[in-house]
C-alpha cells in the first residue's frame, strides 16, 4: 500500500473516480497562486470601502451604482477556480482561509494605524483625518467581504470538487460556468448586504442596483475569462509533474 499512488487509494477508500486526480501543493504554481489570490482579496477590500457611480442608465432610473474593488474582486475566483481544479478542494479552503487571516490582520493593522497619535501640524491632522475616512469603514468592508467571500468561495470549491470527482478531466468549461454563478451570487447578495451602509447605501432601492449589478458584473467577468481561466488551468496541468504523475497512475 505504500508504494500505491495517492490517487489510487484515494479511490479505493472514497470510491472517487480515478479521473479525479490533483497536484501536489508543494508545487511551485501553488504559492504563487495564493499569494495572488490573497493580495487581490486585500486590495479589494481597501478599494470596496468607496462607493462608485456611473450616473443612471437613461429612460429607466436604474443607478449604476458599485464600489472600488469592482473591477478586482472577480480575479479572486477566477484563482479559486485555478486552485481548486489543479490542487484540490483541501488546497482552495487552505487558500481560503489564508486569504481571511489575512485580510483580518490587515483589518487589525489599519485600525492600530487610525488610532496611532498623529503629528499634531496642520498636514498631520488632515492626513490623520484622511486616513479616518478612508481606512476607518474598511474593517465593516472586510467583514462583509470575508463573510461573502467564505460562503460564495466555499461554493465555488465544493462544485468545482464535485463535479470533478463525477467527471475526471472532462467537463472543464462546464464546471467553471456553474461554480462561477453560483458563488458570485451568493458572495454578492452577502457582501452587498452587510457593507451597503459604509459605503453610502441607505436605501432598499440602492442596495437592489448595488447588489444586481455586482452580481450580473461579477459573472460577466468570470464567464468572458473562461477561455483565458481554462487555457491557464490546461497549461499548468501540463506542466506539474505531480498532476501528470498521477494522472498517468490513475489511466
Amino acid at each position: 500500500m505504500r508504494n500505491e499512488p495517492r490517487t489510487q487509494r484515494h479511490t479505493e477508500h472514497s470510491g472517487r473516480p480515478a479521473g479525479a486526480v490533483y497536484a501536489d501543493r508543494g508545487s511551485s504554481h501553488f504559492d504563487i497562486l495564493l499569494a495572488a489570490m490573497v493580495t487581490v482579496v486585500i486590495l479589494s477590500g481597501i478599494g470596496a470601502a468607496k462607493g462608485v457611480s456611473f450616473g443612471t442608465i437613461p429612460g429607466t432610473g436604474f443607478e449604476i451604482l458599485t464600489d472600488g474593488g469592482f473591477f478586482l474582486f472577480p480575479l479572486a475566483y477566477v484563482l479559486g477556480d485555478i486552485v481548486t481544479e489543479l490542487y484540490g478542494p483541501r488546497a482552495a479552503r487552505r487558500a481560503i482561509l489564508t486569504s481571511f487571516a489575512v485580510s483580518i490582520l490587515a483589518s487589525l493593522s489599519y485600525w492600530v494605524l487610525i488610532a496611532l497619535p498623529p503629528f499634531p501640524d496642520a498636514y498631520g491632522l488632515a492626513k490623520q483625518e484622511a486616513l479616518e475616512l478612508a481606512l476607518g469603514p474598511v474593517w465593516i468592508v472586510v467583514l462583509a467581504g470575508l463573510a461573502g467571500f467564505l460562503a460564495g468561495m466555499s461554493l465555488n470549491s465544493l462544485v468545482v470538487g464535485r463535479m470533478k470527482s463525477r467527471m475526471g478531466e472532462r467537463g472543464l468549461v462546464g464546471r467553471l460556468i456553474t461554480s462561477s454563478g453560483l458563488g458570485e451570487l451568493v458572495d454578492t447578495i452577502i457582501f452587498c448586504t452587510i457593507a451597503s451602509r459604509a459605503i453610502g447605501i441607505t436605501s432598499l432601492e440602492q442596495w437592489a442596483q448595488y447588489t444586481i449589478l455586482g452580481v450580473l458584473y461579477k459573472v460577466l467577468v468570470q464567464y468572458a475569462m473562461i477561455p483565458v481561466t481554462s487555457a491557464v488551468i490546461r497549461r499548468l496541468k501540463r506542466t506539474d509533474p505531480s498532476y501528470q504523475e498521477r494522472l498517468a497512475a490513475a489511466a
